[in-house]
């Protein structure tokens, strides 16, 4: 098992109970990590992340009175060094620009299932000298070529 640090936790933020429990024994089950809270809405994940400083927030994308993405816009102002996590049903019709552009560290499909998720979490949650030890869970593709820099179009 790898050293990880003394950490305050994950937050689950989910609507749906059912989903939150789950996460929560796979969670503290399946990895090393432990849930230091729950939140079934965005403001409530904003509140209780301001109050528990959690390593990583959990967020479900479609939740009632702040969605995951507004919420993670919010939390990435207000906690820079926290991972965020997108975990959703709908990643279909997401761009992954957008979660570039919020700053979420990963999207995640509920339908890849649970199990990737365990090893995404110690992957995001690895004290910066134990990443080399932690298998990638998913190949990275070669970097492309970025090609020629494009000029800017000047008209006299």
């Amino acid at each position: 098992m790898l050293p990880y640090l003394v950490m305050s936790g994950i937050l689950i933020c989910d609507d749906n109970p059912n989903i939150r429990y789950l996460l929560r024994v796979f969670i503290e089950s399946q990895t090393p990590f432990k849930v230091c809270g729950e939140a079934g809405h965005g403001t409530d994940a904003i509140e209780k992340a301001r109050h528990l400083q959690p390593d990583l927030v959990l967020l479900d994308l479609a939740m009632p009175v702040l969605n995951g993405v507004e919420a993670a816009a919010v939390l990435r102002g207000m906690m820079p060094r926290t991972k965020l996590v997108l975990f959703s049903m709908h990643f279909d019709n997401i761009p992954k620009s957008l979660s570039t552009v919020i700053g979420v560290d990963l999207t995640l499909s509920k339908s890849d299932g649970i199990t990737k998720l365990g090893d995404h979490l110690k992957a995001l949650l690895a004290p910066a000298d134990a990443v080399d030890e932690i298998p990638n869970p998913e190949p990275e593709a070669p970097p492309s070529s970025p090609g020629p820099i494009p000029q800017p179009h000047r008209a006299y």
